[in-house]
């Protein structure tokens, strides 16, 4: 097959790439002639295409798979006159859209030869077996189609070891030429692994085997810098693309938007965002979603998030961006955090008037909102001295009216869209947390017919439910099920158990299940372990182990949060100290940690006069202006 050139017109003798982080030295590279040749992608052999036998018969064509999975996994059919290379055809030569797992919305359809290379990547994981393996793969166009969609259903799957390994592959022992996909795939899973350096070492090669950088290479770095928390190197990257003319596209923002909230730095992404728009770069669909998501993802005691949620997406619909199914359950879930099940239902009927059909994750955020309802108004009726005395320690502490969530679980199975794990596992916890500790076991024992494994989280509601009306012996019976079933319990488990015990005055078998998440590795006590015992011991009336504790939490490396310094005040409020609390309460703020709602409630209830109450409401309401300030 002839070689074809490339008529290349420099007006520069070289061009300048720049170097990111401790690198000082700038890449430079030079061109020293006006061609060079252009080799297949996807092979550097020479071998060309040539007749087995002249008196061959004409071989009957391959009717082609027209089968395509969409999004929700259902089987559809295409037609591939329709259905150009560069937009649903052979990934050879080209990347992926950010952010997405597939082309164009098509995922990659397999091949049988590709999805044995899938099931042997999945299982093996030794590398000089991998490369062999691949490396007895004859060196054809087919054969790099099928490795590349191989990479890319692994990556939808999240599987970055084996990625790494068949990207390092082409890169390091294949006859194939690598393009910027495998440097692509190969920074992307470098940066979910955190592996910064790697991730950056990749970019410096992709440089040196004079590989053009995509817009998408810069936004898969950016991210793995933001990820990691290096700030300035992703900032080097993004004004590093300005000086150089690389004028930094929305897809480009979205990574570092992305990264930052992956990094748990939400005030720089917000800054990011507004800097977006001052330069003028559109943003898109995406952006507004994960705007959205940023602010409804925040904790239930920062009330009105769901403002700044529904702000965001109203300035998107000002700006002509069409909203999909990802903005609405963003802006639902935003709603639901915060209980407000009638706004969460104006934003469902908007996802259905636009012509979408809500998928099962848009039930599961509205079922949320129901299960969110009961717990926020509670939080702000009820102290967190009460909320801590039933607390049932998890990531996701909730209340909620368990029989609207039911409406909506039997809404979805009517509108053909099956339940999966989270479904179970809300309407579990929604039972469990309202006291129906019944009926959330026959959704769990449902749930297990209906062939859906249950997880550490499914097992983790159904204890929060049992231990919410102190059933001890069920609580052990879950636990030892976990240890049969292969789970072993983590620091959630445990802390519920510690938190059951203390409440109906099993002091020792508390002390003993501290004792194994102390001296054990696998299971680390956290705050919440802590703020649990602090609790305990304080309505126990034990001040000397509740102060000691409190004492010792530094020597941890644990930070005391807002319900540790409540837990405490809690305990002198209760015996009418009043001078006590308010050292307390004045210790708190110098730490820097900025009362509550509940904390509030505690310190009002330890007053015994109309002085000290109006003397307390005084600065209580001083201080909330000041938070309204800094705002």
């Amino acid at each position: 097959m002839p070689m074809k050139l490339l008529r290349l017109t420099i007006d520069k003798a070289a061009i300048s790439i720049f170097s990111v982080g401790n690198l000082h030295d700038r890449l430079t590279i030079k061109f020293a002639a006006n061609y060079f040749p252009i080799y297949p992608t996807s092979c550097k052999c020479n071998n060309g295409w040539t007749a087995r036998n002249s008196d061959a018969q004409p071989m009957e064509k391959h009717k082609r798979d027209s089968l395509y999975t969409d999004k929700q996994g259902k089987l559809r059919k295409f037609n591939h006159k329709k259905v150009s290379r560069k937009r649903g055809g052979s990934l050879r030569g080209q990347g992926w859209k950010y952010g997405s797992g597939f082309v164009d919305g098509i995922f990659p359809v397999l091949s049988p030869d590709a999805q044995q290379i899938l099931n042997f990547m999945k299982r093996e994981t030794d590398v000089n077996r991998v490369w062999d393996a691949l490396s007895s793969l004859p060196p054809t166009h087919t054969t790099w189609d099928d490795i590349i969609s191989v990479a890319v259903q692994l990556r939808l799957n999240k599987k970055w070891d084996p990625i790494i390994l068949m990207c390092e592959w082409m890169l390091y022992r294949s006859s194939f030429q690598a393009d910027i996909i495998c440097y692509n795939l190969l920074i992307d899973a470098f940066g979910q692994k955190s592996s910064f350096e790697k991730a950056e070492s990749t970019y410096f090669n992709l440089l040196e085997a004079r590989c053009i950088p995509t817009e998408d290479t810069y936004a898969l770095l950016l991210r793995s810098y933001c990820t990691a928390g290096l700030l300035e190197k992703a900032e080097a990257v993004f004004m590093e693309m300005k000086k150089y003319g690389l004028s930094p596209s929305a897809v480009v923002y979205n990574a570092y938007i992305d990264g930052l909230m992956k990094g748990r730095n939400s005030q720089k992404a917000v800054e990011i965002f507004q800097r977006m728009k001052r330069n003028y770069c559109q943003p898109s669909t995406d952006t507004y979603t994960m705007l959205i998501n940023l602010y409804g993802k925040v904790s239930v005691v920062q009330a009105n998030r769901s403002y700044m949620a529904l702000k965001v997406f109203n300035e998107m619909i000002s700006e002509k961006c069409k909203p999909n199914i990802c903005t609405y359950t963003a802006l639902i879930n935003a709603f639901a955090r915060e209980g407000l099940c009638e706004k969460a239902e104006e934003v469902f009927e908007q996802l259905q008037e636009a012509g979408i059909q809500p998928d099962v994750y848009t039930y599961n955020a509205l079922m949320e909102a129901y299960r969110s309802s009961f717990l926020y108004s509670f939080w702000i009726i009820y102290t967190s001295l009460e909320y801590v005395t039933n607390v049932v320690p998890s990531k996701n502490s909730r209340a909620g009216f368990p029989y609207g969530a039911a409406e909506i679980f039997s809404l979805m199975q009517h509108m053909g869209c099956e339940p999966d794990r989270a479904s179970f596992n809300i309407m579990v916890d929604a039972y469990g947390r309202s006291g129906l500790h019944e009926d959330a076991r026959l959704v769990f024992e449902e749930m297990k017919r209906l062939g859906i494994n249950p997880t550490m989280k499914s097992h983790m509601v159904l204890l929060s439910a049992y231990s919410k009306v102190g059933n001890i012996s069920k609580c052990e019976e879950i636990v030892t099920r976990m240890h049969k079933s292969g789970l072993d319990p983590d620091t959630f488990v445990l802390n519920t158990m510690l938190n059951v015990y203390g409440r109906f005055g099993h002091f020792k078998k508390m002390e003993q299940v501290l004792s194994v998440m102390e001296n054990n590795k696998p299971y680390v006590p956290d705050i919440t372990t802590y703020n649990i015992l602090i609790n305990i011991y304080g309505r126990a009336g034990y001040f000397e182990q509740m102060e000691e504790i409190f004492r010792l939490l530094p020597s941890k490396k644990l930070q005391r949060d807002v319900v540790t310094w409540t837990s405490r005040l809690g305990a002198y409020s209760r015996k009418k100290q009043y001078s006590k609390c308010l050292e307390i309460f004045e210790e708190m703020i110098t730490d820097g940690c900025y009362p509550d709602g509940g904390t509030a409630r505690v310190l009002l209830s330890a007053c015994s006069t109309k002085e000290q109450v109006e003397q307390v409401s005084l600065v209580l309401r001083t201080m909330h202006k000041d938070m309204k300030i800094n705002v």
